[in-house]
This record gives C-alpha cells, structure tokens and sequence, in this order.
C-alpha cells in the first residue's frame, strides 16, 4: 500500500504548497483523492502514469479539494483515452463538471461515469474482487464525505512441500487457496492449516478531510492500518476550528487514539504556520506514530 501526497495544504495554492489531492495505490489499483488546483501537473511531477487512474473519489465541493478536476477530465480527453473514468462526489458535481464541458464544447471520448453522494450514513460505494470503498460521513460547512479503503481477504498461500508430503493432486490447490481441506491420493481428508500458510494481513487506508473533530467516525475506521486526518490549526488556533469546521493537529491525535489506528498521518495545514514540525509535536503527546504529509511525499505500508 502506497500513499502519493501531491498536496496537502489548505485554501489557496502557492509557488511551493498545494492544495489536497493524493493517490492511493493499493491491490494494483491508482485510486485518486480529491483533485485540487494543480493535480496533473504533480501527477507528472510524481511520475505517476494517468492511464492507470480509474477512480476519483471527491470528499466535499469547496475548491482546494476539487478545481483541478475539470482540467484533468479534459487532458485525459486530449490524450486520447479510452478507458472509462469513475468519479465519486457530492451531489452537483456531475453538474458543475458537465456545465463546462458543455460551455467549452469539450465533450470526453471517453466513458464519463458520475456516482453522486448524498447519505449522512456511512456507505459502500466502490467494490470489485480486490477492495472496497466507503464513504465515512464528515462534519464540514458543506456536505463531505471521507473515504475508507479496505483489501478483500486474500487467498491462503500453499505450503508446497507439505502438499507434497501429503500427496495432494494439483488439481485441488485452487480449493485450498480457498480455505478448503481436500482428499488425497490415499483418500485421507487433509485439513487445509497442515498444507497452507494464512494470507497476508488486509491493509486498510481512512483518508479525513474537511472536518470538525467527529468522534463517531471512530467506529467507522477503528484499528485501521493508516489514517489520514485534516490538521488544519494547531491548538493556539483552536478557537477557529468550530466556526470553519475544521480541527487541531490534537484533535486529529484523539480521533487516531480513540480508533487504535496504526499511524497517523496529518495534513491540510493552514497556510499561517511556518513550520509543519509544530503539528507533529502537538498530535505525539496524545498519539506516538505520527506522520507528516508533505507535497511530493509518499508512505509505503
């Protein structure tokens, strides 16, 4: 699993900070998060092929989170795509999208599929054989969504040398990644933990933002391998956090303590603050595996 900070910073882009777009590689999947101003040129700046982006999931339609993504609609329409693009968000943001193709002229060449969000109530909202998404309801100015993504259990992974003590046919080893206990060639029934190993252990990623402190996602995301949670004030500024809907890099660490998450990674940091090392030591006295988003920044788990 492997987490491509492209911005990460809050309001308006500067000449070195952008605002919050990432991409989410997991089970071969390139999921793309938010889609800020500037999204495909640090697309290109990452080295990270367009191609391979199939989903786009947008939490919220306030600008530093989705004004990037009519421009990408557009490049992958230059770039002569073919392959359909799915793209999650609120409701209206076929319509804000759409209006400007159609202003422009610009229809896609491409399948363009909206799947717009209004439930309040946690939801699945993308699945296949690999992963599954859900959306975790925020509390913003606006209606926002966070998004979890969770690997499928995986296949048992054969212990070859037992089955070959145990005189298993290959024709049962899919029956076996299964979970199966199969027969041998001597018609002894096998049990599947004496000639396989468990499967890798499911990751699972929580990407917060925009958002006010909200204890009752801690259900939602409890004990996951990594949460992403918006940091926008330190606690000196915490007086702005309920009237914009948006929490301290100690409120991020309660919430990360609260769930038993993994690690913590904070972002979306209010462009007033000089240095981002400030919210990493406030969030470690309440939460000790802390991490800082950075533009250009990735995690590997």
């Amino acid at each position: 699993m492997r987490i491509n900070i492209l911005g990460c910073y809050s309001a308006t882009p500067r000449t070195f900070t952008n605002p919050t777009s990432q991409v989410l590689e997991i089970k071969n999947h390139l999921f793309l998060i938010d889609c800020g101003e500037g999204t495909q040129v640090q697309l290109r700046r990452n080295k990270i092929k367009f191609s391979r982006i199939k989903h786009i999931f947008i939490s919220h339609l306030h600008g530093d989170h989705y004004f990037g993504l009519a421009g990408l609609i557009s490049t992958f329409r230059l770039l002569s795509r073919e392959s359909e693009l799915h793209v999650y968000g609120p409701k209206g943001i076929k319509e804000v999208i759409t209006l400007q193709m159609k202003l422009a002229d610009s229809w896609t060449n491409y399948p363009l599929l909206f799947h717009e969000l209004t439930s309040k109530e946690s939801e699945l909202v993308f699945e296949d054989e690999k992963v599954e998404v859900y959306t975790i309801p925020l509390q913003h100015r606006i209606y926002a969504n966070g998004f979890l993504f969770k690997e499928k259990p995986g296949n048992r992974k054969l212990n070859i040398d037992a089955i070959n003590e145990y005189k298993i046919d290959k024709a049962y080893f899919k029956k076996l990644q299964q979970g199966a206990d199969v027969v041998n060639e001597e018609g002894e029934l096998v049990a599947n933990e004496e000639v396989t190993y468990a499967p890798s252990k499911r990751k699972s990623y929580a990407f917060c933002s925009d958002t006010a402190y909200k204890e009752d996602i801690v259900t939602i995301i409890k004990k996951v391998d990594v949460l992403y949670h918006e940091a926008t004030f330190l606690e000196r500024h915490e007086h702005l956090a309920p009237k914009t809907k948006h929490s301290t890099a100690k409120q991020a660490a309660q919430i990360a303590k609260l769930a038993d998450v993994g690690t913590l990674i904070l972002g979306h940091y209010s462009t007033r603050y000089d240095d981002i090392e400030e919210f990493r030591q406030e969030a470690s006295e309440i939460f000790k595996k802390v991490e800082l988003a950075d533009d250009g920044k990735y995690f590997e788990f």
